[in-house]
C-alpha cells in the first residue's frame, strides 16, 4: 500500500476511534475492560482488527480525561488488575452529537462520491 493510502487509513480511523468505543460502551450492560472492547470492535470486522491494543487504551485515557468515561480498577483471579469503562452522562450526551454529525458526514461524503463507481 502506498503512503496516500496509508496516510488516508490512518487519519480516517483516528477520527471514527472515540464515536465506535463510546457507542460500544453505551450498548454494554456493564462496564468492560479494554480485552473485552477489542473482542467487540474484532467481531465487527470480516476483515483485518480495525485497531491494535495499543492504540486503544490511549483513547480510551483521552476520553476519560475528558469526562466522557470513568473507570476503575478491580483484582483479577486470573492475572494483574483490570481497570473496567464505563460510559458517563455527558459521553452519553456527546456521543448523540457524534453520532448525528457522523451521519451528515456520512451522507454528504456518500453524495459526492455518486458517480465515482467507475473509478
Amino acid at each position: 500500500m502506498d503512503d496516500a493510502n496509508k496516510k488516508f487509513r490512518k487519519e480516517l480511523k483516528s477520527g471514527t476511534v472515540s464515536l465506535v468505543l463510546l457507542s460500544i460502551l453505551r450498548r454494554a450492560d456493564k462496564p468492560m475492560y479494554g480485552y473485552e472492547i477489542m473482542k467487540n470492535i474484532d467481531s465487527g470486522s470480516e476483515s483485518e482488527p480495525r485497531m491494535s491494543q495499543g492504540a486503544l487504551y490511549p483513547v480510551l485515557r483521552s476520553l476519560e480525561k475528558g469526562g466522557l468515561l470513568e473507570s476503575e480498577v478491580e483484582p483479577s483471579v486470573a492475572g494483574p488488575p483490570r481497570r473496567y469503562y464505563r460510559i458517563t452522562r455527558k459521553g452519553r450526551e456527546i456521543l448523540m452529537d457524534w453520532t448525528a454529525t457522523w451521519k451528515e458526514t456520512r451522507d454528504f461524503v456518500d453524495t459526492m462520491l455518486k458517480g465515482n463507481d467507475d473509478v
